[in-house]
């Protein structure tokens, strides 16, 4: 398979196929086909809506101009939403829907305020521009890759109309034409429709900044959470110990002298609850950083895990470079959660964890033989792991089909 060409995608590079002869290849220009058949279509509609838009503005001051408003800027952001999803299906990616102003007007004044939020709204305009881009210079494109192919059925038939060899030379220049045009000018539409909506600079930093302002909330939930937690712990745990060490140590005194069997019996009770409250202080410390993270690192980390489990787990450990301490502590924490629900739920008879880098991305790959059925928010911990991820640019996703098998993977930007 050869793999030519990349082409800039709203989350990354992205690499577009554009020499690939094998049966995928014609498949993805038969489906690039189709999508661009779908735009040329809907080419007329745009036209009909940017004219009546241009016609209508004009004309508010009337009822007809309201009217034709009214009918036109919702079905135009319709539009754009149409040849945003077709763009997302030529890039393979999703594309998200930006949000337009409303107005706060109900009732009748509706119809007069809606046209004045409408106005101060940059997405309406967009919505305009792309109508009068998607009737002329994107029709062309798509237009072009519909048509392709029938330049090699054009000189087929004028080869059997004169019934001429030359006619039928130049069918093969026809097919390179079409195999590699096809993908190349609808990349083309797609990247300029996402240029234009979806992949605007502007819109990149909204979403940007509003990812950060979430993730930063929970971090602030999350870490308020973590601290309520080890101060629960303490209280309950080593401090109530330490407290009854302190009260059996008074009582030993105070019996030394009159009772030294009854003293010796207490300092050996005090003596017991000191180990009982460093294992409560040890418990504590390892929820914060497992001592074995920083013995072994988090291979070696995982390993130790896997082996205390009353399943067999297979682990595959590539981690060639140093990994930041709070990122390793996280995947921990998120290995060990996968690995306790497959014990838990998944009544399963093996799993597996791989650890290793995609590019820039630490990636975790939980899986099991269970019987499926595994999700975020089914209550088993994983949203917790979700939300911590989010504080690193981290994602948690889950394929777990009903009968399973399960698959959990866990991705975190970590830079050498």
């Amino acid at each position: 398979m050869t793999d030519l060409g990349t082409m800039w995608g709203e989350r990354g590079l992205r690499r577009i196929p554009l020499l690939r002869f094998d049966e995928a290849g014609l498949r993805d220009r038969a489906r690039i086909w189709l999508l661009e058949l779908a735009h040329v279509l809907l080419a007329v509609p745009c036209l009909v809506l940017f004219v009546l838009i241009v016609t209508g503005w004009p004309t508010t001051t009337v009822l007809v101009g309201l009217l034709l408003l009214h009918l036109a800027v919702p079905a135009a952001a319709q539009l754009g939403r149409a040849h945003r999803y077709l763009a997302g299906m030529a890039l393979r990616q999703p594309v998200e829907v930006p949000g337009y102003k409303r107005s706060g007007s109900t009732g009748l004044a509706v119809v007069w305020a809606r046209p004045w939020t409408w106005l101060q709204d940059p997405r309406r305009w967009l919505d305009l521009a792309f109508t009068a881009f998607a009737s002329t210079g994107g029709l062309a494109l798509s237009a072009a890759v519909v048509c392709l192919p029938a330049l090699a059925i054009t000189h087929l038939v004028l080869a059997l109309v004169f019934q001429t060899f030359w006619w039928l030379l130049p069918i093969s220049l026809d097919l390179v034409l079409w195999w590699l045009l096809t993908p190349l000018l609808s990349m083309v539409r797609a990247v300029t429709t996402l240029a234009m909506y979806g992949n605007s600079l502007a819109a990149q930093l909204e979403r940007r900044v509003a990812a950060v302002s979430e993730s930063r909330a929970e971090s602030i939930d999350h870490s308020a959470a973590e601290i309520r937690r080890i101060e629960r712990d303490l209280h309950d745990g080593a401090q109530a110990r330490i407290v009854s060490l302190g009260m059996n140590i008074g009582l030993a005194e105070e019996l030394l002298k009159r009772d030294p069997e009854a003293a010796a019996a207490l300092l050996a009770e005090a003596r017991k609850a000191t180990t009982e409250a460093l294992e409560d202080l040890r418990g504590v410390v390892r929820s914060i950083h497992p001592p074995v993270l920083a013995d072994r690192g988090l291979g070696g980390a995982v390993e130790a895990l896997a082996v205390q489990l009353s399943l067999p787990v297979t682990t595959s450990v590539d981690l060639p470079r140093k990994i930041p301490a709070p990122v390793e502590t996280a995947v921990y924490f998120a290995v060990a959660e996968a690995l306790a629900n497959v014990v838990k739920h998944a009544q399963a008879q093996r799993a597996w964890v791989r650890l290793g880098f995609s590019g820039s991305q630490l990636r975790a790959e939980i899986g099991d033989d269970g019987e499926g059925g595994a999700a975020v928010s089914g209550g088993t911990g994983l949203a917790g792991v979700a939300q911590r991820l989010r504080a690193f640019d981290g994602t948690l996703s889950i394929d777990s089909p009903a009968g399973g098998p399960t698959l959990v993977v866990v991705e975190v930007p970590c830079a050498s």
